[in-house]
């Protein structure tokens, strides 16, 4: 499945043969990374990328979960997913990362609304949520400049290797953004 985002990017489901680019791009930006995602320590190899590909195919089959590459250029630049999506609630919780040699163009906040117009539009979901650290400024920036509402925090929701840190909780209903 494919997601055109504009003419450089696209969300792409995840394949088994993007293994070893998913692995060079976690494994360069293991430093930008690790500040904020917990789970670096478990990707050590391509081995360790390829089970996880094989596990969010099984998600997306099983409808629990859509994880997608995100390419630039061709190029796997990251991930964006509903990290969960709650059927009967009709809500999509989204998680994404990029990777250091694509930020701060403003990739990421175009595949969210990419995502977000996917999930109101086609999912026929109600409300998309998004999880940040409440220190991870470049994260938080992203529902901020997408409309999306803080809804509050989550003391200590996340335990990142030797500490917790703190989430601040983003919304949007497929009402709130249809007027956008």
């Amino acid at each position: 499945m494919e997601l055109q985002v504009n003419d450089w990017i696209s969300l792409k489901t995840l394949e088994p043969l993007d293994d070893e680019a998913l692995f060079l791009e976690t494994d360069k930006s293991r430093n930008h990374l690790r500040k904020w995602l917990p789970w670096l320590d478990g990707i050590q190899n391509v081995s360790d990328s390829r089970q996880f590909i094989e596990y969010s195919i099984q998600l997306h089959d099983q409808r629990k979960a859509m994880i997608f590459g995100i390419f630039a250029d061709g190029q796997l630049a990251g991930t964006i997913s509903f990290n969960q999506i709650d059927w009967q609630n009709r809500i999509g919780h989204i998680g994404y990362w990029l990777s250091s040699t694509y930020t701060g163009q403003g990739i990421m906040t175009e595949a969210v609304r990419r995502l977000v117009n996917y999930g109101f539009d086609d999912l026929a979901l109600n409300r998309m949520e998004i999880r940040c650290a409440t220190e991870n400024n470049k994260s938080r920036h992203i529902p901020e400049r997408l409309g999306f509402t803080e809804e509050g925090q989550v003391r200590e929701g996340e335990w990142l290797y030797d500490h917790f840190v703190d989430h601040a909780i983003y919304g949007m209903l497929s009402r709130d953004w249809a007027d956008k």
